[in-house]
């Protein structure tokens, strides 16, 4: 008779897996959901990109900035408000009431140019529908039509009231929304003390600005190769698209061609706002920019305000801690 061999019954309890091994299970686990270019999110969902921009190795030089070497001090001005400053460093050489709110009277239309030029081509006719005969104009007929080019030089150049309102009455929306854009493009230029009531510079109720204002609005608009080129021409003829009507535009600003150097920029004049002129200037590579509002000799004081700079300071370029 085979017997037969009876094995020891196994209780659950006697049965325990080694602790050890659970948990080299759960570290294989881990190690091998976060090891890099192996987990899932790494080979599957999710995708390496390349870095969105290359940081430049080293910081850009700054600008050198004007230091008065001389200790003379500006001439006296009749102005009510002066800013001369540096245009590449944004250093002022000297300000006098730079905050105080005065009209610009037609360096308004530095403005009235910039939102034109969001709106229409130089190529672009526009019609004249309400004549304008207060101050300076060019004679504009209602019904004539010109290119935005010629107009553009009859605001700047010549500082034409009816054409920078042609500009304005031929804007999507007229006159309202046009001047609603010159107020929108004044807060986008942080111009925190300047708002303007018309397109021309007609003196006005809430049609105010600040020296300040004026050099940002002026440096801003130099920007601009189109209207760099406008305030930088002397003179100039243009005509309606029929070839019918000519007009001769002369810059009112008498310092064009005049002072070497002198790259226009814009003359206002009324007889609350005062003699009112932005000039930006350049000489041995150095370029400034001044700004004089309410003043009764705006070409003289501008002219002395020049020689003063040029005279007085020297432009140094910043010492720049050593890179490792």
């Amino acid at each position: 008779m085979v017997q037969k061999t009876l094995l020891p019954k196994i209780s659950k309890k006697t049965i325990k897996a080694p602790k050890s091994s659970l948990v080299l299970a759960v570290l294989l686990f881990l190690i091998f959901l976060f090891l890099p270019g192996q987990n899932i999110y790494e080979t599957g969902f999710i995708k390496k990109k390349p870095p969105v921009a290359n940081l430049p190795q080293s910081l850009p030089t700054p600008a050198p900035y004007p230091v008065n070497i001389s200790g003379i001090l500006p001439p006296d001005l009749t102005a009510q408000a002066v800013l001369v400053m540096d245009i590449p460093s944004q250093v002022v050489l000297y300000q006098k009431n730079p905050k105080s709110r005065l009209s610009p009277a037609s360096i308004t239309k530095l403005m009235t140019a910039l939102v034109a030029l969001e709106q229409y081509k130089m190529e672009d006719i526009l019609t004249v529908k309400t004549p304008i005969f207060e101050g300076r104009t060019m004679g504009l007929v209602p019904g004539e039509r010109l290119t935005f080019e010629n107009l553009l030089y009859g605001t700047l150049v010549h500082s034409a009231n009816d054409a920078a309102y042609v500009l304005a009455e031929n804007y999507s929306g007229g006159v309202e929304k046009f001047v609603q854009r010159m107020n929108e493009k004044a807060s986008e230029l942080f111009l925190t003390e300047t708002n303007f009531a018309n397109p021309v510079g007609f003196e006005e109720n809430g049609h105010y600005t600040t020296a300040q204002d004026l050099a940002r609005l002026a440096t801003h608009a130099l920007q601009n190769p189109i209207i760099a080129k406008t305030v930088g021409t002397p003179a100039i003829t243009v005509a309606d698209v029929s070839f019918t009507r000519f007009y001769q535009l002369e810059n009112v600003n008498q310092l064009l061609g005049k002072i070497p150097g002198v790259l226009g920029v814009k003359t206002g004049f009324t007889q609350n706002a005062g003699e009112c002129l932005v000039t930006a200037v350049t000489k041995n590579g150095k370029k400034i920019l001044i700004v004089i509002l309410s003043s009764k000799d705006r070409f003289g004081e501008t002219q002395a305000l020049i020689d003063w700079a040029f005279s007085n300071f020297i432009w140094e370029s910043p010492v720049l801690p050593k890179q490792d």
